[in-house]
């Protein structure tokens, strides 16, 4: 079988690619350029060295595509909007649906590839000629937060080589094949565009409106830098730490008022940053909707989250209702909902509209 690797210049799919080698089949890697600076930030250059070494390294083909365009049309306008909104969106989910899974399928296809593979840690399972999502057995390394909206056809054509090796053992496996990406760092920051200083990178395409922090009965307590730069539950980089008359503990957000321009913040975990459910859109479902209008299962509301129960009502095709059975902190507008089984199936994934107090 001719599979064609996402292989990004990290150690997971250049294991992953010579896992594929190994059972005998036809293994080409694809290298994604989707994000370019005059600069030189990105680290696309340094990635693709790093996989010329290992491609040679297990003998396998490898070329090198440019979805610069499609990534900035498909992803980061949508990023640039959301944040423009006073969201925080979660770029990295629609790069898995709209690159990764999109132009490079289909030229996966154009070189005679019968499947895709990438370095994820997630599980694919056919039921009844439908395919489900399940977590790794690896669940301290476990991505399948990141793949909620891949629609059927998407899952049809990919495999996971790492969806029962857990993380040290893939460590474990470059090393013994001397593979130069055995000690390098997992990738963290935005999807292909990697750290940097965020506040800087912004204000390059949105214009920053500095305006007041208020704290809860509206008393003004410093400024802000612009209202993007912040998210609900962020204690860093407030600046307001040292200011009299508080009560000496740590100041958080607390919510964004876009037509006044106003940061609102508070001290201490009080009930303000809690809340008892959500509404999402956009709702993805996999492998289908579910035929029952309401159930219990279990959500993740950001990546690392443990599962938290919740009881869904299905308000449409793409929405959903969402109570909690304990209050959540910190619920964000444009990340993730994303809902699972007790037995690690990915029922699906939708984006954070509102949440609600009761």
């Amino acid at each position: 079988m001719r599979i064609v690797v996402g292989i990004s210049g990290g150690v997971d799919s250049s294991v992953a690619s010579y896992l594929l080698k190994e059972q005998g089949h036809d293994v080409i890697g694809l290298f994604m350029v989707n994000w370019q600076e005059k600069d030189g930030t990105c680290t696309a250059e340094e990635d693709f060295e790093d996989v010329k070494r290992v491609c040679n390294k297990i003998g396998i083909p490898y070329f090198s595509v440019n979805y610069s365009k499609e990534y900035y049309d498909r992803v980061f306008k949508y990023f640039l909007e959301e944040y423009n909104k006073g969201r925080t969106p979660n770029p990295d989910v629609l790069c898995n649906r709209e690159v990764k899974f999109g132009p490079f399928l289909e030229k996966a296809k154009a070189l005679g590839a019968d499947m895709i593979a990438t370095g994820h840690y997630a599980k694919k399972i056919e039921k009844d000629g439908k395919y489900c999502l399940y977590k790794a057995d690896d669940i301290n390394k476990d991505q399948s937060y990141f793949l909620n909206q891949l629609s059927q056809d998407q899952l049809k054509m990919v495999v996971f080589p790492l969806e029962n090796i857990d993380k040290p053992k893939v460590r474990e496996i470059a090393k013994k094949l001397d593979l130069s990406t055995a000690e390098k760092k997992d990738s963290t920051g935005i999807c292909f565009i990697g750290e940097r200083n965020f506040r800087n990178f912004l204000k390059d395409f949105l214009p920053a409106k500095p305006g007041k922090i208020c704290d809860l009965d509206g008393k003004v307590i410093g400024e802000h830098d612009g209202l993007m730069y912040y998210t609900l539950g962020q204690r860093r980089g407030l600046n307001i730490g040292g200011m009299k008359g508080g009560n000496g503990q740590r100041w958080f957000v607390i919510r964004k008022d876009l037509e006044n321009n106003i940061l609102y913040v508070s001290q201490g975990e009080d009930d303000e940053l809690f809340s008892d459910a959500l509404k999402a859109s956009g709702f993805n479902w996999i492998p289908e909707k579910p035929t029952e209008s309401e159930f219990d299962c279990f959500a993740k509301f950001r990546y690392r989250q443990p599962d938290q129960k919740v009881h869904v009502k299905i308000l449409s095709d793409k929405e959903i209702y969402v109570d909690f059975y304990e209050k959540q902190r910190a619920i964000t507008p444009g990340q993730f909902v994303v809902l699972y089984k007790e037995d690690g199936q990915c029922l699906g994934g939708g984006t954070i509209d509102e949440f609600y107090k009761k």
